[in-house]
C-alpha cells in the first residue's frame, strides 16, 4: 500500500512506461482486433485505458483535465499512444499537487465501498494492468510481437539463451 504520494507516482510512472511500451507497438490495423466478433476491438479497450484515467480519478475529487472526444476511438495509434502519455502525466502531476501523504489514509467511497485514497489509486493501475494484458493478448492476435511486460516476449527469449521458452 502506498504511504506516501511519492511511493505511488513511484509505481504509477514504473506501470506508466510499461503501459506506453504496450501502446507504442500499436499499429494502426491492430486497432481494428478483437478477441470475438461482439468484443471491443484493441483500440477501444487501449482508448478506455487513456481516457477513463482523468475520469477516474475526477470522480474521487482531483482537478484533472478530461479527455476531448473520449467516446470516438481515433483511427491513429500513434495518438492514442501519444493521449496516454499526455494524460498519464498528467495525472501524476495532479496527484502530486493536489493531494498530501495523509490525504492517502482519507476514506472514500468508492464503488460501492468504503476505501482508503491509497486503496483508490491502487485500483487505477490494476485497472490499467487488467486491460494491458487484454491489449497483449490483441497484438498477438493481430500479428504483431507484443512487449514483454514483466517478462520477455516469446520471441525475446532467444536472447536470453533460452532456444524453446515454451517447453
Amino acid at each position: 500500500m502506498y504511504v506516501t504520494i511519492a511511493d505511488f507516482i513511484r509505481e504509477w510512472n514504473r506501470e506508466a512506461t510499461l503501459t506506453q511500451k504496450v501502446l507504442d507497438g500499436l499499429t494502426d490495423d491492430s486497432l481494428n482486433q478483437k478477441v470475438y466478433q461482439e468484443g471491443r476491438t484493441l483500440g477501444r479497450i487501449a482508448w478506455h485505458i487513456t481516457t477513463n484515467i482523468p475520469d477516474y480519478l475526477t470522480l474521487f475529487g482531483l482537478n484533472v483535465n478530461k479527455v476531448e472526444n473520449a467516446k470516438n476511438v481515433p483511427s491513429s495509434a500513434k495518438e492514442i499512444a501519444a493521449t496516454f502519455k499526455r494524460v498519464s502525466e498528467e495525472a501524476a502531476q495532479a496527484i502530486e499537487q493536489q493531494w498530501k501523504d495523509d490525504t492517502l489514509s482519507q476514506i472514500q467511497k468508492a464503488f460501492g465501498r468504503e476505501e482508503t485514497n491509497a486503496q483508490i489509486l491502487m485500483g487505477l493501475i490494476k485497472h490499467i494492468i487488467h486491460h494491458r494484458g487484454q491489449l497483449t493478448v490483441l497484438i498477438r492476435q493481430a500479428g504483431l510481437k507484443p512487449f514483454g511486460v514483466y517478462g520477455p516476449s516469446k520471441e525475446d527469449w532467444v536472447h536470453l539463451g533460452v532456444e524453446n521458452p515454451l517447453l
